[in-house]
């Protein structure tokens, strides 16, 4: 499993900073997570909640197509007073919105920790992006299958 280049830059910015300004970063993604689409803010039963997250988090992953060059779709509905979930949620967002089906399928279990924030969130919130991370290659396989 590689990490895709997207995601891969994302852990070389966090890591090229000082352990002091990481959680600054993080932050910076939380402020950059697009809104949901209108449609789906209609229907929020197109939504997967992600209950490893300590904060109410919601996903979708949309497939145009079932190859493996097919392109993903990431949707997030986090809530604003949940910065540090937003934020991971921007991570994914930017490194994997627009990636291919296999380019998703291929990001490893433990990504989040390439990030080098286990000093700035608890294991716990790690554990989040990681449930968000399969929840989305899951969704990935299923589509893609169709």
């Amino acid at each position: 499993m590689t990490i895709p280049q997207a995601l891969q830059e994302i852990a070389d910015d966090f890591g090229a900073m000082e352990e002091s300004q990481r959680l600054e970063l993080l932050l910076e993604f939380s402020d950059e997570l697009p809104d949901l689409p209108q449609r789906l803010k209609d229907d929020p039963k197109l939504l997967e909640p992600v209950p490893e997250c300590q904060s109410p988090i919601f996903i979708r992953v949309e497939v145009d197509g079932t190859q493996p060059d097919s392109t993903v779709h990431l949707f997030f509905s986090a809530p604003a007073e949940a910065p540090t979930t937003r934020g991971f949620a921007g991570i994914l967002n930017e490194g994997l919105d627009g990636a291919t089906v296999q380019t998703v399928l291929d990001v490893p279990a433990d990504f989040p920790l390439k990030l080098n924030i286990e000093k700035q969130v608890s294991p716990l919130r790690l554990n989040g992006m990681s449930g968000m991370l399969a929840r989305i290659q899951r969704q990935v396989r299923e589509k893609a299958q169709q």
